[in-house]
């Protein structure tokens, strides 16, 4: 029986097995292969959809925009000031309100339960662009991207998290790649490891898919002969500014730098899921250099800029496996 997800909200991937999983990155560079050739695939033609932001974003908000309306829908783009959603208005009301007026409800921000009430009471599918656990739409696109790369054979390659390790991305790595057969790691300080729950449930999936899930602290134990190196920000959206100090006494021997590079397999590539400090042409970037005297923080600008990485195809594949989760939801 082929696969369904009509009517299905996308909240975290361990709510969907390898072959849905496997389906929606299918349905993506089937869609890639679209937008390059420039055929019209305006599939959802008539439906509408809204996009709640509680944290903005660049490539979240550009790419359901870009999506969507190549899928022929409406988009409608509530900011953090433009509803009532937590003010004035619970969450159950404005999914109930929202769940009358749209097709499909995508939601950023902080509480994963805010997304969960959402999915439960809006009565039409409700898709999870961040929250502070998981970040589900960002997967599709890493692995549409190590795809790609790999000649989309990457069942048995090794996927190495450096640094802050129980933030969303680095708890959804551990799924997707436990899901589809990849060998995770986690490297950074033990304080930094991601939590047991999660841990706990990935296990037993990469046991069943022959991979395997490593925490370690050594920098060399965990690169040398991985396929894929990725890094986030220190310090996450919505922090505060103090955690700058701790993070970066904590991380600092976690920076992704060539010598890092040089560790992993000769094919290896370089993910980031965007913005990185790189460099200090940021306001954040040029605050830290003068407050610390640190000028790249999670990766070195000689790895973000090398022919191994490959954050801008991967910040691209946003859009097109963003557009399959809808197509695939709506449908």
């Amino acid at each position: 029986m082929g696969v369904n997800l009509s009517g299905r909200s996308f909240l975290r991937l361990l709510d969907f097995s390898t072959e849905e999983i496997e389906y929606m990155l299918n349905l993506a560079k089937n869609f890639k292969d679209l937008k390059r050739t420039g055929t019209p695939h305006r599939y959802l033609e008539g439906k509408n959809i809204v996009l709640l932001f509680q944290k903005t974003s660049t490539r979240t908000r550009c790419a359901f925009e870009v999506g969507g309306m190549d899928l022929g829908m409406g988009v409608t783009y509530l900011d953090p000031g433009s509803s009532q959603m937590g003010k004035k208005e619970s969450i159950e009301d404005t999914a109930r309100v929202l769940g009358r007026m749209y097709d499909g409800i995508e939601f950023r921000g902080f509480a994963q339960e805010d997304v969960e009430e959402l999915a439960a009471k809006a009565g039409v599918p409700v898709w999870n662009g961040l929250t502070d656990l998981w970040h589900p739409t960002q997967m599709l696109a890493d692995i549409l991207t190590v795809q790609e790369n790999f000649n989309y054979d990457i069942k048995g390659k090794t996927l190495v998290f450096m640094g802050d390790c129980k933030n969303n991305v680095a708890r959804s790595l551990m799924v997707v790649c436990a899901k589809l057969g990849m060998n995770f790691v986690a490297c950074g300080p033990q304080e930094c490891m991601p939590a047991n729950d999660v841990i706990d449930a990935c296990k037993p999936i990469a046991e069943e898919n022959g991979c395997t899930i490593k925490l370690t602290s050594d920098v060399k134990d965990a690169c040398t002969g991985a396929h894929v190196i990725y890094t986030d920000v220190w310090v996450s959206m919505g922090e505060p500014d103090e955690v700058w100090t701790e993070r970066i006494k904590q991380l600092e021997a976690f920076r992704v730098t060539t010598e890092v590079m040089a560790m992993a397999d000769p094919s290896a590539i370089f993910l980031h899921c965007l913005p990185a400090f790189h460099d200090t042409n940021t306001t954040i970037g040029a605050d830290i250099a003068e407050k610390f005297g640190v000028t790249e923080m999670e990766v070195e600008d000689a790895v973000f800029e090398s022919k191994q990485s490959k954050v801008f195809d991967e910040a691209e594949n946003r859009m097109h496996t963003i557009k399959a989760v809808m197509y695939a939801t709506l449908k």
